[in-house]
């Protein structure tokens, strides 16, 4: 997949239950248990720019893109971390759970 059809191919990131994120328009990750980060995730809401991809499971990571925006992923930091080192270093995808979650 390109990024607007031309170009270098964008990365994406499967963070469960069918929803990717552009791995070159990510900033960090964080764990959702800090207060400085449940405080920047309420500011996003009330922005409207956070975006829950959870599928209604409890948050385990919230991603930050280079945009502002600010993702919710039902998978935690680390689970997001091996995606990109597997898919890097060319290795076939690990088969996902019915639950998003790693076989």
């Amino acid at each position: 997949m390109t990024a607007g059809g031309q170009g270098m191919p964008t990365e994406l990131i499967h963070i469960g239950f069918g929803n990717y994120i552009a791995a070159d328009h990510v900033v960090g990750i964080a764990a959702p248990g800090s207060a400085p980060v449940k405080r920047l995730v309420q500011e996003g809401r009330d922005k409207r720019t956070t975006i829950d991809m959870t599928s209604g499971r409890r948050t385990k990571a919230v991603v930050f893109m280079d945009n502002g925006a600010i993702m919710l992923a039902a998978i935690t930091p680390e689970t997001i971390e091996g995606r990109v080192r597997l898919q890097r270093s060319g290795s076939r995808p690990v088969p996902m759970t019915s639950d998003g979650g790693t076989a």
